[in-house]
């Protein structure tokens, strides 16, 4: 399950790795989670917290407390 969350996130496939996660792929949870931290989306850490990867839950309040650029 790894290598085919590794070849979903190389294609973008983020349908693909959230169905990984699903399935129990920690490591479908890990590329969701640095994706989402990119981007600062609150509700897909949430939401991939939710699902299992419990690491994604650390993940607002840092985001929160971060000093603004």
């Amino acid at each position: 399950m790894d290598r085919l969350a590794d070849l979903a996130d190389a294609a973008g496939d983020l349908a693909e790795l959230s169905e990984l996660l699903d399935e129990g792929s920690m490591h479908a949870g890990s590329l969701l989670t640095r994706r989402a931290v990119a981007t600062g989306d609150l509700r897909e850490l949430q939401r991939i917290s939710d699902a299992g990867y419990d690491q994604a839950g650390n993940e607002p309040d840092r985001l929160l407390n971060a000093p603004a650029d």
